[in-house]
C-alpha cells in the first residue's frame, strides 16, 4: 500500500446511481476517478413512480453533475472483472486498471425467473412492466384506459398504485399482494395507506400470490416484487456473494470479504451495522454507503485503518400521489414505531427528502470535504 499511497490512486467506480456517484464525488480530490456508467443522465430512481404517472423527466445531466470535479465518465458497461490483474473490461473495448474498485451497480426488480420481454434469458410476459420500464408504462397508460394490476404490496407497489390512480382516473387499478399491504409499516401507517388507496379507488387484494404476469387478468401488469442485486459480474469474478440476494459480502468498512481492494456500496453490498442490522436496498442507505467507501479508500491512502460503517434507520417516506403521503417513524433497525405523519404535510416532507438526495450530491461535487459532517450520510 505504501508504494500506491505515494501516487494518485486509480479508482474505478462501477455504477452511476446514488451510491456510485457519491463515492466518485467524494474521492475526486484524492484519486484519479473513472466512473463507468452507460447513461449520460443521472436518474432519480425514487421518482420512477412519478415518471410512470406522467412526470416529464426524473433525471439530470451527468456532465453537469461532474463538471469541475476531474472525474472521467466512461459511457460504457463493465463486461468482466479480473481481480488478479486489477482490471475492468468494458463493452466499448477499453480495459481499466485500478488500485481500488468501487462496485455500485445497484439492483433491479426480481422477476423470479420469468419476466417482461428483454429481460435477458427470462421468458417474456405480455403486457408487463417494472419500475425500470416506467417510461414505457406511461406510454401505455396514455394509449387508452383499461385495467392495471400492480403486483407487490411493498412501498414501491403502494407508491406506483397511488400515483397512477391519481394521475389516470380512467384506469381501473388493482394492487395484488401475497401478504399484507405495507408489511413493514405500523398499524396506523397501513391504515392510512388503505384509506388513501380506497379514496383513489385502488382495489387492494391481499393474500394473492401471483406466479407471473400472464397469470393476471388485466390490460397491463406492473411487477413490483422484491429487488435483486446486480451482482453477476462480482460472482463471475470470484467475489464472495450472498447466495440468496447476490449482494457482495463485505466487512464493516464495506471491503469485499474475499478481495479487500474492492469495495461495494448501495444495493450491491450486503452491508450491516450493529444498530441497523442488515441494510435494506434503498436510496436512504445508498448515499451513506457511497460516502463510507470513499472515506475508507481515503483513509487507506493515508495509511490508516478505515472506520466501520455506522448507520441506523430513522423514517420510511411513502408518496401517496401528489397531495398525500406517509412518513413512518422507525427504530434504528427499521422496525416501525406507531408515530406517523400523514396527508399534505407528509407529502411535502417526502418531496424535500427526495430533493435533498440530489442536493447532497451537488454539494459533494462542490465541497466533498463537507459530506462527512452531514448526519446520516457522512
Amino acid at each position: 500500500m505504501k508504494s500506491v499511497a505515494r501516487q494518485r490512486l486509480r479508482v474505478v467506480v462501477l455504477g452511476g446511481g446514488y451510491a456510485g456517484t457519491m463515492a466518485a464525488l467524494r474521492l475526486a480530490p484524492y484519486a484519479r476517478v473513472t466512473l463507468v456508467d452507460p447513461g449520460d443522465r443521472f436518474t432519480e430512481r425514487v421518482r420512477l413512480h412519478e415518471l410512470a404517472a406522467g412526470r416529464p423527466e426524473v433525471d439530470h445531466s451527468r456532465a453537469a453533475m461532474l463538471r469541475g470535479t476531474g472525474i472521467e465518465h466512461l459511457a460504457a458497461r463493465a463486461t468482466a472483472l479480473d481481480p488478479g490483474a486489477r482490471a475492468v473490461h468494458t463493452d466499448c473495448g477499453r480495459t481499466l486498471l485500478y488500485d481500488r474498485l468501487v462496485y455500485a451497480l445497484g439492483s433491479h426488480t426480481d422477476l423470479g425467473g420469468t419476466g417482461p420481454a428483454g429481460a435477458g434469458d427470462r421468458a417474456p410476459w405480455e403486457r408487463a412492466f417494472t419500475a425500470e420500464s416506467a417510461a414505457a408504462l406511461h406510454k401505455r397508460l396514455r394509449d387508452g384506459p383499461g385495467a392495471l394490476a400492480v403486483v407487490g404490496g411493498g412501498l414501491t407497489g403502494i407508491e406506483m398504485a397511488a400515483e397512477i390512480a391519481e394521475a389516470h382516473p380512467g384506469w381501473q387499478v388493482r394492487l395484488l399482494t401475497g401478504g399484507e399491504i405495507g408489511g413493514g409499516l405500523s398499524a396506523r401507517g397501513r391504515a392510512h395507506v388503505r384509506t388513501v388507496l380506497g379514496r383513489l379507488q385502488v382495489r387492494v387484494e391481499e393474500g394473492r400470490r401471483i406466479a407471473g404476469g400472464d397469470a393476471v387478468d388485466a390490460d397491463a401488469v406492473l411487477w413490483t416484487g422484491a429487488m435483486a442485486a446486480a451482482g453477476g459480474l462480482a460472482r463471475d469474478a470470484g467475489l464472495d456473494t450472498d447466495p440468496a440476494t447476490g449482494r457482495i459480502l463485505v466487512d464493516a468498512a464495506l471491503r469485499s470479504a474475499s478481495h479487500p481492494d474492492i469495495y461495494a456500496a448501495g444495493d450491491a453490498a450486503a452491508a450491516r451495522t450493529p444498530r441497523a442490522g442488515a441494510l435494506r436496498m434503498s436510496c436512504a442507505t445508498a448515499l451513506p454507503t457511497g460516502s463510507q467507501v470513499a472515506g475508507a479508500i481515503i483513509a487507506e491512502s493515508r495509511g490508516t485503518e478505515p472506520r466501520p460503517l455506522s448507520y441506523g434507520f430513522f423514517v420510511q417516506c411513502v408518496s401517496l400521489g401528489r397531495h398525500d403521503g406517509l412518513i413512518q417513524s422507525v427504530r434504528g433497525d427499521d422496525t416501525p414505531r406507531e408515530r406517523v405523519l400523514t396527508g399534505r404535510p407528509a407529502a411535502r416532507v417526502k418531496e424535500q427528502v427526495v430533493r435533498n438526495a440530489v442536493r447532497v450530491l451537488r454539494l459533494a461535487a462542490r465541497r466533498p470535504d463537507v459530506i462527512p459532517l452531514i448526519p446520516g450520510i457522512g
